[in-house]
């Protein structure tokens, strides 16, 4: 499975961005997805997951509220959804996909090479 993450950029504080990753539709509804990021100088950090159907999803605390993940599995695409960002939410976002969800990142094979999102106060 390769996963390809696109969306991030340069945005404004209280501002909005969506992400999205792509997957091969083939195998990409068997797979738990999950989105994490690393800021700079801080180690990789859970951010979202969503399980297979798309029915159930986690959250870290930091995103509970003003962060979305989502799936499309006809188009082999998941998103997140961020609003109300703050100048703490730079970093670089992953996507990724595993056998079972988990916040944690060894838990998924598979990752993207990452999208670079920038809130500017």
């Amino acid at each position: 499975v390769q996963l390809q993450a696109s969306g991030g950029g340069l945005v404004q504080a209280g501002g909005s961005q969506r992400l999205s990753c792509t997957a091969s539709r083939l195998t990409f509804s068997v797979y738990v997805l999950g989105w994490f990021r690393q800021a700079p100088g801080k180690e990789r950090e859970f951010v979202a997951a969503i399980t297979r159907s798309g029915s159930t999803t986690y959250y870290a605390d930091f995103a509970k509220g003003r962060f979305t993940i989502s799936r499309d599995n006809a188009k082999g695409t998941v998103y997140l959804q961020m609003n109300s960002l703050k100048p703490e939410d730079t970093a670089i976002y992953y996507c990724s996909g595993g056998s079972t969800g988990s916040s944690n990142a060894w838990a998924y094979a598979y990752w993207g090479q990452g999208t670079l999102v920038t809130v500017s106060s």
